[in-house]
């Protein structure tokens, strides 16, 4: 479904500003019971804008997880944060992933634009600063 990405309008989010949060995993984990009512860890979590206030919405993905994530699937850290926020950016584009099927088109789109970011060398050189 997503082999050729000469279209990129399947992709477009609301027009404003993007906001990006990189949090540990204890503040992801309140976001995402106090938004889901779950409290399990998660890695990323996206939040829709307000086009009145010329706003896109805001992505919030959890570093820690992401160092662990990617230490288990042997992935470079830009890699797996790359991910995620390709996951919320799908998600602000009317993605969504509550059902098996939803989450293959999830999967699927998140593959073509990684690998297309792979392609064009796009990816995002994320390090960590302590």
């Amino acid at each position: 479904m997503f082999k050729e990405l000469d279209n990129f309008g399947v992709y477009k989010i609301p027009e404003g500003e993007l906001s990006i949060a990189f949090v540990d995993d204890s503040t992801l984990t309140r976001l995402h019971e106090t938004y889901l009512n779950d409290p399990t860890p998660t890695d990323v979590m996206t939040f829709p804008g307000d086009p009145v206030m010329d706003f896109a919405g805001e992505i919030v993905s959890s570093v820690d997880h992401a160092v662990s994530a990617s230490q288990e699937r042997n992935l470079p850290l830009a890699k797996e944060l790359t991910l995620y926020l390709l996951h919320g950016w799908l998600h602000l584009s009317g993605f969504r992933d509550h059902t098996k099927e939803e989450s293959k088109k999830m999967r699927e789109a998140e593959s073509a634009l990684l690998k297309h970011l792979e392609k064009v060398k796009a990816i995002p050189d994320f390090s960590i600063i302590q």
